[in-house]
């Protein structure tokens, strides 16, 4: 038989609120050991949704229970719409109905839309309980799971109701990625991409000679997500409440989450990775029109998540409803603007992303009229 390899870990270092990452095969299996470490003597309830639920749950649950640790399981529709203020209350009313106390652990079982809400109920439940992340998406991996942002979408936009509350652990289970549809592994690979377009030009070099065995498997698999959470740890110690240089991870996300916002998050016409991917293309290209960025590195970019199999256009989203005037309106909801000034993640080069306040909205109004007549 062959022995799993010990996991990668990668530390969060916040202080008080310190965690590590575990990355590699075979950690559903072994969640029990490390969440009784992490935790010892807490019970937990495990939110996860019905189809990752069928896939993995059982594992999960037997792990938990191996260790000691008792365990209810709530499972929730799949898709972006979960991320509801009804769902929301759904988890809070499961975790009080389970008398779960301030030191147990809400287990979130997922993607990001799990972790994302599992996180949110668990800052708010008992005013704040503990919280483990078993992310099952790469996209979850390498972005959502890391980093203590939770929250629900509204009407109004994505992720505008939430909170700041960090997780316990974070077991990143990389044999799960294998379950995932092509389509959802290429979209959580936008945001891999991501982290050697904001500052790191070493491993965006390295993503282009590699990114066929990362698909594949294994160890590069292993290395492209431990580097992609080293990266976002490295931004969440220095920043933790994204007031200062936390929020370059929003590269391409202002243009990402207006096209979301405005296909209603239909994933059958947009998922998030496939947002970020359209959202990266089109900051480096009007990073292009502002004189920021060579049209070569934003040819470089773009090509690179073409490979990937993701979308650069708007005009490769299925339907109609972009309008500027539409995506604008939704641009204006976003975390990031500040007292109305719109505020961007640009770059003058790959690898070489910043934050730009006060964008002139009139410039972002004649880049998205030209992109959609193009």
């Amino acid at each position: 038989m062959t022995e799993t390899p010990e996991p990668v870990s990668v530390r969060v270092d916040l202080g008080p609120r310190s965690y590590d990452i575990l990355i590699g095969p075979g950690l559903v299996a072994s969640a029990g050991r490390h969440i009784a470490a992490a935790l010892p003597r807490a019970r937990a309830l495990v939110v996860s949704d019905e189809t990752v639920a069928a896939l993995h749950a059982d594992r999960l649950l037997a792990a938990l229970e191996s260790a000691g640790i008792g365990a209810a399981l709530l499972t929730l529709p799949p898709g972006e719409t979960t991320k509801s203020f009804d769902h929301l209350i759904a988890v809070v009313d499961r975790i009080l109905a389970e008398r779960l106390e301030r030191g147990d652990a809400v287990v979130a079982l997922g993607g990001g839309v799990i972790g994302d809400l599992s996180g949110f109920a668990a800052g708010i439940a008992r005013r704040g309980m503990q919280f483990v992340q078993v992310p099952t998406s790469l996209l979850a991996q390498v972005d959502s799971s890391v980093g203590g942002k939770t929250g629900i979408n509204s009407a109004r936009g994505k992720n505008l109701v939430g909170v700041f509350h960090q997780p316990a652990l974070v077991l990143a289970d990389t044999d799960v990625l294998d379950t995932l549809a092509e389509r959802e592994f290429r979209a959580g690979y936008a945001e891999v991409v991501k982290y050697g377009l904001i500052d790191r030009p070493d491993f965006f070099e390295w993503l282009e000679a590699n990114r066929a065995a990362i698909f594949s498997g294994g160890a590069a698999r292993v290395e492209a997500v431990a580097a992609s959470c080293r990266a976002k740890a490295a931004v969440v110690a220095g920043d933790e409440r994204e007031d200062g240089d936390r929020a370059l991870l929003n590269l391409g996300h202002t243009f990402g989450h207006a096209l979301e916002s405005v296909v209603r998050y239909d994933p059958a016409r947009l998922v998030h990775g496939e947002g970020v991917a359209i959202g990266m293309a089109l900051a480096h290209r009007f990073s292009v029109r502002l004189g920021l960025c060579s049209g070569q590195d934003a040819g470089r970019a773009e090509a690179h998540l073409r490979a990937a199999g993701l979308p650069t256009r708007i005009q490769e989203i299925p339907g109609d409803g972009f309008t500027v005037d539409a995506l604008m309106d939704k641009i204006a909801q976003d975390k990031k603007v500040s007292r109305g000034a719109l505020t961007f993640i640009l770059t003058r080069g790959i690898g070489r992303a910043y934050v730009a306040r006060d964008v002139a909205p009139d410039a972002v109004r004649d880049f998205l009229n030209q992109e959609l007549a193009a």
